[in-house]
This record gives structure tokens, sequence and C-alpha cells, in this order.
């Protein structure tokens, strides 16, 4: 007998095509964790089924978080005088170092999953820190928490702070295998993510080692790529036997077909087509982007290219874990973008910013993001009656105002995989 259950209410999503979706008054079948189609009148095989009754509220799918720092949310909102090698040395280095203590990992981590589960997140990609006890204790809080996604042990081996550098290339790969070893089988709904911080904190021969590991263990990579101008400089000085940042990466077997490479702020023509033949996801970040400096992805130019696409908080770059914002940040940006280049292009629709958080993003994680039949069954349930009363909305305008006025407080229901979390 399946297991299942009936949602009622209003639902947005949307299309392959980048465009909205409503189905309103309208019935989504869930069964074991899958959608089995969104109907204007409930069929009579289902009727059986329990109904969550969620009439006048809208219905999205939940929303994806493809690039975070869990260990930086405690410093979250501090530090946006700095620009991104600064910032690092001055707050995530020396943070990061305190979750060598598991008690305080414990806690901490504790705190993050707690508050990503009460908002509007259902999938996220997370780096953990390099300590592999301190990611396996934040892969069992997101997996109790009832979240969905991946968790990254990170990995750094060169031109980092003494007390946030693993003892050698050795030590590194050994204890990224044991943590791997450790946890893959021990968490249903959250993986393992072999995560290189970034090309300088790597040395050929842990890049080498870590395209290894992923291949052996079938495993996705994340990790940064073209975020700041500095750090791309310091990348060709280190690699000057590779055309690009990306190269790099694929150099060393680490842009393998589940990939995620977080800001790609600057990348040239070269490596746009490397990474949409590869299949790397970008997870863009423009609220990260403009707090700490880095500058603007032209993120429609990579849409429109066929590059896969999705929004990251990127936390403690972001202030806030909130992807309604994350929504709101990259329109903001990409209009600001078509203004510095003189009105030349074009600039984000609103319904591109709700595909890059759910459907774009989504697809990291397979059939996700949309009330498609057969999808995986994600969904948030978003309370509208705190927003500023207007009558005879359209379509369109309801739309737009969830899109501005939406936070993770509006949201009084969530589903992972057909799992209710609250």
């Amino acid at each position: 007998m399946m297991e299942g259950f009936v949602l009622h209410g209003d639902f947005l999503d949307t299309t392959a095509q980048r465009r909205v979706r409503w189905r309103k008054n309208a019935w989504a079948v869930c069964e074991d964790g899958r959608c089995a189609g969104v109907f204007d009148a409930l069929p009579e095989r289902w009727r059986g089924l329990p109904v969550h009754d969620c009439a006048g509220s809208v219905i999205l799918p939940g929303l994806t978080d493809l690039h975070v720092h869990a260990p930086q949310y405690e410093f979250a909102g501090l530090g946006f005088d700095h620009q991104l090698l600064d910032w690092l040395e001055a707050l995530a280095f020396p943070t990061e170092a305190r979750y060598a203590d598991a008690d305080y990992a414990r806690a901490h981590y504790g705190r993050f999953a707690a508050d990503l589960r009460q908002g509007a997140t259902t999938r996220v990609c997370a780096f953990a820190t390099l300590h592999g006890a301190g990611a396996a204790v934040l892969m069992e809080a997101l997996e109790q928490a009832g979240l969905a996604g991946g968790v990254g042990k990170v990995n750094m081996d060169r031109l980092s702070p003494d007390i946030l550098r693993e003892e050698s290339t050795a030590v590194s790969l050994a204890d990224t295998e044991a943590w791997i070893l450790a946890t893959r089988e021990n968490f249903p709904h959250i993986r393992p993510v072999i995560t290189p911080r970034f090309v300088p904190s790597c040395s050929p021969e842990l890049l080498a080692g870590l395209g290894a590991l992923a291949e052996k263990y079938g495993l996705p990579v994340q990790s940064h790529l073209d975020e700041n101008q500095d750090e791309i400089a310091l990348v060709a000085q280190l690699h000057p036997d590779c055309e690009s940042y990306a190269r790099v990466y694929d150099k060393y077997g680490l842009l393998p077909a589940e990939c995620i490479m977080a800001h790609c702020v600057y990348l040239d023509a070269a490596e746009r087509r490397l990474l949409r033949e590869r299949g790397v996801f970008v997870a863009h970040c423009p609220g990260s982007n403009a707090n700490i400096r880095s500058g603007i992805a032209p993120v429609t130019e990579y849409l429109d290219e066929g590059l896969s696409v999705g929004l990251g908080s990127d936390v403690a770059g972001g202030y806030t874990l909130d992807m309604f914002t994350a929504m709101r940040d990259a329109l903001s940006a990409s209009r600001l973008l078509w203004r510095l280049r003189g009105g030349t292009g074009r600039w984000l629709r609103s319904e591109e910013a709700l595909f890059l958080a759910t459907r774009g993003g989504g697809a990291f994680f397979g059939q996700v993001g949309a009330f498609e039949p057969g999808w995986e069954f994600d969904a948030v349930v978003v309370d509208e009656s705190r927003w500023p009363a207007r009558p005879q909305n359209t379509d369109a305008q309801r739309f737009e105002r969830l899109l501005y006025q939406a936070g993770d407080r509006d949201v009084t229901a969530k589903y992972v995989a057909g799992r209710r979390l609250f």
C-alpha cells in the first residue's frame, strides 16, 4: 500500500522555459515522496488520502541553497568592510578553527540546522570545516532537521593560517577518505561532497587526490571559482600552466558530472563553454558578491548560454539564510549591472529569480524544484496575510508581491521529499 497525502491550495512554480505557472484551488497528490500530479479536481483514486488543506495560501516548491558555509553562520552580518582575502583572514579562518572542538561544532551546527529547518529552504549544499568529525556532526544535524542535500569536509594544505591548515597533503586525503567511509551510508538524505576550499588553499597533489576520491566513490564536488579578481590573479601565479581558473579544476578531475562552482563572477568565454560541457552548476551568490565587493555575475548571459544555474546564500559572505532575500538580491544585482553596462543586454526577469531558487538549483539533486509528475515532493506553504492588503490583485501582481514581501517567517508548512517537517 502506497503512503501518501493530498495538499490543497494555490500552487506556484516555474516551467522548464523559466516561466511562472499558477494552478489555483488545486490538489497535489504525493505518493511515496513523489508528486503524482496537480489537479483541478481530486481524482477518485486518491480521495481516500489525508488532505492537508492550505486554501488561500501560496504553495511553492521548496527552495534550494546551492552554497552556504555552515560554520560562518555564527558571524553572519559582520566584516563587510573587508574584501574576500582579507575577510577570510579576519573572520572566516579564526572562526572555523574553533570547529576542531566537536562539542563547539555540535552546538553551533545545531543552531544552523534548526534555523534552516524553519525557513523555506528544503535542499542545501554546505561547507563544513576541515575537521572530519565536525563535518559528520553537521551532516547529522541536517539529517535530524529533516533537510536534504550535501556537506563537504573542507580541504586546505597550503596558503592558510597555522590554525586552519592540515598537517600534510597525505593527512588531508586520509582524513577525507576516512570521513567519506564513516558517513556515506549513515545519512539517507545528506551526502558527502568533495570540497577543496578553493585552488589557492590546495596544493596540486591535494587537488589530484581529491579528484581521485571523487571518482573512486562517485561523489559530487563543490568549490569556489572566479569570485574575486585578486583571487583569480593568485591562481594564475600558482598555476601558470593552466589557461584559466576553471582549467585548474578540470586538470585534476574536479569538474565531474555532479559539480557546483560558487560565484563565477568573472568567467571568460572558454570557461563558460567548459562548465557547460561538463554540466557544472553555477551557484550565483549575489548578496555575498555585493557585501564583500567581488562584483556582479552576468547571470542572464549564463542562463541564455545554457549553463545550469541556481542560487546560494553564501552565508556568511551573505548575511541571511533566507532564500527569498537571495532572489531579491539576484534581481537587484542584475538590474544594476544592466545600467552599469549602459542599458545593453537584458536584466533578470522576476520569474527567472524563482526558477533559480527552485527548479534551477533543484536540478542538481535530480527531479527537484517543481510540481511535476514523478518529481520529488518538496513544498513550502507561504501565508500572505502579513503583507499590506490590496484588493483585486492579478496573478502577476500576486507573484510580484510574494517575491518582494515573502520571507522565511511566512512559511507555515514544509515538506521535503514528501516528509512533513512542520
